[in-house]
C-alpha cells in the first residue's frame, strides 16, 4: 500500500478564533464546533482539515512546545480572480486579522497576498493575474 495524504492538522492556541478565521475563507465548519477540543472538516477534494487545541496535543505528547521563530504551517487559497484576492484581503484585515503582505502582482503571474491566521500562520490568497487564455 502507498501512503496518501489524508489530512492537514492545525494546532491552535485559540480554537474559536481559528475557526472564525477559516470560516471567513469559506470553509464549512459546523456551528458550535468551538466547544470541541478537536474539529474536522472534509474539503472538496476529500482531504480533511483538522484543528486541535494545544492542550489536546499536550494530552498525548507532554513534551510538545509551541514552535518559535517561524510558521507552524502555510495554506494557500485559490481565489476566482485578482479582485477577489484584494477583496478578501481587505475583509480579513478589516475584521482585525494581521495582513502580512498586501496584494501585489507577483512576477510568477499571480495576484498574491498573505494574511496571518490567529496563530500567526501565513495564509496565502492568490489568483491568476490574467484570465485564462488572455495574452
Amino acid at each position: 500500500m502507498t501512503p496518501r495524504l489524508d489530512a492537514i492538522s492545525i494546532i491552535t492556541a485559540d480554537l474559536a478564533a481559528s475557526l472564525a478565521f477559516y470560516r471567513r475563507l469559506g470553509l464549512d465548519i459546523p456551528a458550535g464546533a468551538e466547544s470541541a477540543p478537536h474539529v474536522e472538516v472534509v474539503l472538496p477534494g476529500g482531504q480533511r482539515l483538522l484543528w486541535d487545541t494545544e492542550d489536546v496535543i499536550r494530552s498525548f505528547d507532554p513534551e510538545w512546545e509551541r514552535p518559535a521563530g517561524g510558521e507552524r504551517l502555510g495554506l494557500a487559497f485559490l481565489c476566482d480572480g485578482p479582485a477577489e484576492v484584494d477583496a478578501l484581503y481587505e475583509e480579513l484585515t478589516g475584521a482585525g486579522h494581521t495582513g502580512h503582505l498586501k496584494p501585489w502582482d507577483a512576477v510568477w503571474g499571480q495576484r498574491y497576498a498573505v494574511v496571518l491566521d490567529p496563530d500567526g500562520c501565513g495564509v496565502s490568497l492568490f489568483a491568476p493575474a490574467a484570465p485564462s487564455g488572455a495574452k
